[in-house]
């Protein structure tokens, strides 16, 4: 039998099917490993209320990593990990000009914040009943805010890129989680460094840690993890960056799943 691990996955294009849902074949999966004394984790650039819907659907104790590392919680939702954006920081770069057609949101500890609803957001969290709350962003001012969040068009959101890049260098991570969402987080905030918080909570060494992804936000999980797969469906970045990964199949298709029940040798 496999020594005791951490089996950690993206949710969005990695763990979720095409309608942001759980299949049979995935929950089933992650219900048998977690008997078997394995430990799981749920790592997204999704809100914490939001991921631990899907926790809630799967049935099992599930740490969680939220917005893209910026907080680690128990199964019981102790929180573990913090690091937040300053908040001065996050007025400054929500003041910059928005490029046409692009809306900017803060994650906050407790809330989502958005400038204005929109309706393609609004979608992606159908299933779990997350919402906005509509304010002023930039006058936003309570220490508690985890990322900002802008989403657009890619080659609207190239040109915030490049001005957030050339005012606040050194100073954020950033990142995106897919083409039409930039995501900028404190300095050093990664999946990656909410990650190795968790395996020295649980004493594991990377070698002991399954990891699946999907995009750019995955990258430092990635890299980190001793066994990292990436989705055959991922940004092209992934599987030419990082050598030590192995490409599985489509998450529409149940791939982590499959992979998985291959690698724990669990019955079909």
């Amino acid at each position: 039998m496999t020594p005791p691990s951490l089996i950690v996955s993206d949710l969005d294009k990695t763990l979720l099917n095409e309608q942001h849902e759980l299949d049979e074949l995935t929950i089933a999966t992650l219900r048998e490993l977690h008997h078997q004394g394995h430990t799981l984790a749920l790592a997204s650039g999704r809100h914490f209320h939001d991921i631990s819907v899907y926790r809630a659907q799967l049935g099992v104790p599930a740490y969680i990593i939220s917005t893209n590392g910026a907080h680690l919680y128990t199964p019981e939702d102790t929180p573990l990990f913090e690091t937040l954006l300053h908040t001065e920081l996050a007025q400054q770069i929500t003041r910059l000009p928005l490029p046409a057609g692009v809306s900017v949101s803060l994650y906050t500890r407790h809330k989502w914040l958005i400038d204005r609803p929109l309706a393609e957001l609004s979608e992606l969290h159908d299933g779990t009943g997350f919402s906005f709350e509509v304010v002023d962003i930039p006058a936003y001012s309570d220490n508690d805010i985890g990322k900002v969040l802008y989403a657009g068009a890619p080659e609207q959101l190239k040109i915030l890129e490049d001005a957030i890049r050339a005012g606040f260098e050194g100073q954020i991570h950033m990142t995106y989680s897919q083409p039409m969402y930039l995501e900028i987080m404190g300095k050093g905030v990664n999946k990656g460094l909410a990650l190795q918080a968790l395996l020295h909570e649980l004493g594991l060494d990377r070698q002991h840690c399954y990891a699946f992804g999907d995009n750019l936000n995955d990258v430092e999980m990635l890299s980190l993890a001793g066994n990292a797969h990436v989705m055959a469906n991922a940004h092209p970045y992934l599987a030419d960056n990082l050598p030590h990964a192995t490409v599985i199949g489509h998450h529409n298709d149940k791939a982590v799943a499959r992979q998985l029940r291959s690698l724990f040798a669990l019955e079909d």
